[in-house]
């Protein structure tokens, strides 16, 4: 049963890229963002974490907080932050991720023929209350950002 809009935004706790844990609870009250995605420092990745660092400062007047997660570690997580200057926090959701499965972004994936179990690339914005406010289950990553702020009207 696929998550939807208004549903309550499954609760986790994971680390961040110092190791230190951080609770979705803990941001009750204001709006997050959480965007899955396969792997640091890839292509459509990057792209991605670009566009949220290149928006950043809109969304952190509209007191947006950024959460991307994937199955890579933190020594990973610091040297993506590094390399492109993100200014957020990226979480690791390690197999079997259990994160990643409550939000229905972990799964069978096909590339050139093979199958593997895989992160897909989703995104849901969580409202203030804590529910499920918005999904993006087909994300274009280098706009993702920009498409976000102007769903919500704040672009």
């Amino acid at each position: 049963m696929a998550l939807a809009i208004g549903d309550p935004a499954p609760a986790f706790t994971l680390p961040d890229q110092e190791g230190k844990p951080v609770d979705l609870a803990s941001f009750k009250g204001k709006r997050v963002v959480i965007y899955f995605y396969p792997k640091d420092d890839t292509p459509g990745c990057t792209k991605e974490a670009c566009n949220f660092r290149d928006r950043w400062s809109t969304l952190r007047d509209h007191d947006i907080v950024v959460i991307g997660i994937s199955k890579d570690g933190a020594a990973s997580h610091g040297k993506f932050i590094a390399k492109y200057n993100l200014p957020f926090i990226l979480l690791t959701d390690a197999e079997p991720c259990p994160v990643a499965s409550a939000y229905e972004s972990y799964g069978l994936k096909k590339f050139m023929g093979r199958e593997y179990m895989g992160m897909m690339r989703h995104t849901f914005v969580v409202d203030p209350e804590g529910k499920i406010e918005r999904v993006y289950l087909k994300v274009k990553a280098e706009t993702m950002a920009d498409d976000i702020l102007a769903d919500l009207g704040l672009a």
